[in-house]
């Protein structure tokens, strides 16, 4: 770990120790319950959500006290019924780690440890710029599965947040995928994680040019292999803003997002709790301290290390730029993750917490309307998981990953059978094509003067 994260991480912990972070996130966050469903957190942990039936309101139980909310439909059903199958959110007896801000902060502060072995590519994209992708390419366990029936391994796009840090927890998500039988690879931003920033321009916030060129990449790599992608925080809005603008043509099977942060401006206009806003500026102010040569011909650097606060570290950075200015209205014009979500294309599950401190309250930060209206947007709900957290007891994984990777399958198995049934109807509809056909020749056989008559007229009517 770098100093700086050193000292972040123990600015962090000490506060947490001292007592002085619990009071004031509680009055910032306050009491949370899940959308209807107040005060059936233990009965919903005891019976599991109770047997499988259709859906009544698009708020579906299920075990541990979760709910699936989204649009019934068959993509839905199928889900829901691999999700009560789940061993992941089975009830599990509260501990020390159930709290918000210690998972929270378990997953941003706590050292990384090994990890995977990664294989790093440099991407030059089309204005000269550098991206990063990590290619996971072990520890190689034994046993592996294979994802997709072709037997090609299928390649998972992980992207994290938007502050560029890589957690423990996407380090866990690639190590678990690649013993699933998965091609795990992580898309590092410009200037982020050690990718050099050779152009003084970094990627706005929901802007996903640099990730459409990634995925072309990928494609040529593998042209193959099923492509899925999972986003971290507030990396969802670059993963949105892709599945938007590029519609049916994303090359995506599914994608998943942790902790999603889909009311961007609303959420920087409102701010943090203290202490996740100031860890998160810090974190900004030190990764992009090793450019302020690179920038300080187009940003105001003085200013932009001055910022008290993300908006304004985030406005100085994309709207008052030296050469093209721009509104904050007009920057999130084209930056809003949900500005093309009605374009989207692809089956997208978001896992968020109620207890969530870095997001605040489900009310405020989730737009039900979208899950309730959009086929393919799916939210799982849970009473408890923190920000990226869904930590369980040491060396399970976070629950939010075994999830995933049973959603991803789910999908796989419900577009193969839908594939095997369209397959038969063509099938069964050139059979049935094939007897009418036979039939009306065998009918026309049995009367040999009515095509006489025709084939007379016609030679009549073409020889005039």
């Amino acid at each position: 770990m770098p100093p700086w994260g050193a000292a972040l991480a123990l600015l962090l912990a000490a506060l947490a120790l001292l007592g002085l972070l619990a009071p004031r996130l509680r009055r910032a966050v306050g009491a949370r319950t899940l959308p209807g469903a107040r005060g059936q957190d233990h009965e919903e942990e005891a019976d599991g959500g109770g047997a499988a039936a259709p859906f009544s309101d698009g708020r579906e139980p299920l075990p541990g006290g979760c709910r699936l909310i989204c649009k019934p439909s068959a993509l839905a059903q199928c889900l829901l019924s691999a999700l009560r199958r789940s061993t992941a959110l089975e009830p599990r007896p509260r501990s020390w780690l159930s709290g918000p801000h210690l998972q929270t902060l378990c997953h941003f502060v706590l050292p990384v440890g090994p990890g995977p072995e990664l294989a790093r590519e440099y991407l030059q994209l089309a204005d000269d710029g550098l991206v990063a992708l990590d290619w996971v390419v072990g520890p190689c366990p034994r046993g592996r599965r294979v994802t997709n029936a072709g037997g090609l391994p299928a390649v998972l796009l992980v992207i994290p947040s938007a502050w560029g840090r890589l957690t423990r927890n996407v380090l866990g998500l690639c190590l678990l995928a690649l013993e699933r039988g998965y091609y795990p690879v992580i898309f590092h931003r410009r200037g982020h994680h050690g990718c050099p920033l050779v152009s003084p321009r970094l990627q706005p916030f929901g802007d996903p040019s640099d990730l459409k060129e990634a995925v072309t990449y990928i494609r040529f790599r593998h042209p193959a292999a099923p492509l899925f992608a999972v986003s971290e925080g507030s990396g969802s809005a670059l993963l949105l803003s892709y599945l938007g603008e590029c519609g049916s043509s994303s090359y995506v099977t599914g994608a998943a997002c942790i902790s999603p942060v889909l009311r961007c401006r609303e959420w920087f206009e409102a701010g943090l709790p203290w202490p996740y806003e100031r860890g998160f500026l810090l974190h900004q102010k030190v990764a992009l301290s090793r450019y302020v040569s690179a920038l300080q011909d187009t940003v105001d650097t003085h200013r932009l290390f001055r910022s008290r606060s993300l908006r304004e570290f985030e406005e100085t950075l994309f709207c008052h730029t030296k050469s093209f200015p721009i509104s904050w209205d007009t920057y999130w014009d084209h930056n809003d993750p949900l500005r093309d979500v009605d374009e989207a294309a692809v089956p997208v599950l978001c896992i968020s917490s109620a207890d969530d401190p870095v997001c605040g309250p489900p009310d405020h930060f989730l737009p039900t309307e979208l899950f309730h209206n959009n086929p393919y947007f799916f939210l799982l709900l849970s009473h408890h998981g923190g920000h990226c957290g869904f930590l369980r007891q040491e060396p399970l994984p976070a629950w939010s990953h075994e999830v995933i990777l049973e959603y991803f399958r789910a999908l796989t198995e419900f577009f193969r059978t839908e594939e095997r049934m369209k397959g038969l109807s063509r099938h069964r509809a050139s059979f049935l094509g094939g007897r009418r056909r036979w039939g009306t020749l065998q009918k026309r056989e049995a009367s040999p003067s009515s095509n006489l008559e025709e084939i007379f007229s016609w030679k009549r009517s073409y020889t005039r």
